[in-house]
């Protein structure tokens, strides 16, 4: 029997069987640290929790509305217009089961067998492989360590051809942390009016995730690119709901159409009373921001102590929980992610995986305690001092 083609040749997300395993050899050794996982730590807040075991009680358990809860989509419009300023109605919105399954209905809808989509590497593992599982063609623009993976118009214009159908951004990224900068934002303008016919999908789900009062910016936010800008969001890295799988989309009324057929025929519907969980967690905003502030103090923490130790040194993030560090090695960060979990009991996910060749990067979580940080720096620490070929 030949299975799917599309599908059978796409590979295993990097990220998820190294989080497995690292779990895995955890029972077996637990003083391994587990880096490797794109999770809060901390606790869903009460209050979206209380209120989805209220409608569990009041028997809210059937099929819903297959866009999504009329409220939570005129609420997540409301939010979109007052604090991205970008003009979606809540027609424009539709709910799905996590932001990853947005990405997925993204690119389904917008590539054809041939067509090509443009990612920016380092980036995140499971676009390109959604690409190819649609019969697409991924094209990775290669943007640079040093210089703090800005993008730039040239770079683009390169990877360009008349095939490309999409461009997928992610910011605050993953996995080095860094943000859209006006530089960034005048980059793509260039670009996106010189091909008028490229959409653009904006993963947005660290929005609200950044540091040092630095200020987001959404490509759907400029006017003459707002139809062709789709945004993805959702709420389990802000909210602390990895496991509710609630994301959602918005894009302009034509796309809609596409996206929701395709829905209405895979998924059906999102839980409804989930997204009354959902519906709460756009309220959580002091919840929101005290998790916020525990990922900048570790932050900090981080860039203090990394910049300690002898051959590493960190990009510093401006948004997300994730350190981006580059090691001083003849090593290859795939061997070198397998030679940390062995003799230091560190677990990371080696910069391979999210397309960077050209240096020797590693991407740590620091959604993790304080306490098991402090440890990470005192092992890498001696780590370097005594196993590296420095």
């Amino acid at each position: 029997m030949e299975f799917n083609r599309q599908i059978s040749n796409v590979e295993p997300s990097k990220s998820v069987t190294l989080l497995t395993k690292t779990k895995e050899l955890q029972k077996i050794d637990p003083k391994i640290l587990n880096l490797t996982g794109g999770e809060p730590d901390f606790p869903t807040p009460k209050t979206i929790c209380d209120t989805v075991v209220a409608e569990l009680a009041a028997g809210h358990t059937h099929y819903s509305d297959s866009r999504g809860d009329a409220q939570l989509r005129a609420r997540i419009a409301r939010k979109l217009q007052e604090e991205n300023h970008a003009p979606f109605q809540p027609e424009n919105i539709l709910i799905t089961p996590g932001a990853k399954y947005a990405v997925y209905l993204t690119i389904r809808a917008l590539i054809n067998p041939g067509d090509e989509a443009i990612w920016l590497t380092p980036g995140w593992v499971s676009y390109p492989s959604i690409v190819e599982a649609s019969g697409g063609i991924p094209v990775a623009v290669h943007l640079k360590y040093e210089e703090n993976y800005r993008i730039t118009a040239e770079a683009l214009e390169a990877a360009v051809s008349d095939k490309t159908k999409l461009l997928i951004i992610n910011y605050p990224n993953n996995p080095t942390g860094q943000i859209l900068t006006e530089a960034d934002i005048q980059a793509l303008t260039v670009f996106l009016r010189k091909h008028p016919d490229i959409y653009v999908l904006s993963d947005e789900i660290y929005e609200k995730i950044v540091y040092d009062q630095k200020q987001i910016i959404s490509l759907a936010s400029i006017p003459e690119f707002f139809d062709r800008v789709v945004i993805v969001n959702g709420f389990s890295k802000c909210s602390a709901m990895t496991g509710w799988r609630l994301g959602y989309l918005a894009c302009n009324t034509t796309m809609y159409q596409v996206v929701l057929k395709l829905f209405q025929h895979s998924i059906s519907c999102t839980s409804g009373f989930l997204q009354r969980g959902a519906l709460t967690a756009m309220d959580c905003v002091e919840e929101t921001e005290q998790m916020r502030q525990a990922y900048e103090k570790r932050k900090n923490l981080l860039v203090k102590g990394i910049h300690e130790i002898p051959g590493v040194e960190l990009l510093t993030p401006a948004g997300a929980f994730y350190a981006w560090v580059k090691f001083d090695t003849d090593m290859d960060s795939e061997t070198l992610c397998n030679d940390l979990l062995d003799k230091a009991k560190i677990a990371g996910v080696p910069g391979i995986a999210y397309g960077e060749e050209d240096c020797v990067c590693i991407r740590f979580s620091f959604a993790a305690s304080e306490d098991v940080l402090r440890t990470m720096l005192e092992r890498l620490k001696t780590y370097q001092t005594t196993h590296n070929d420095l």
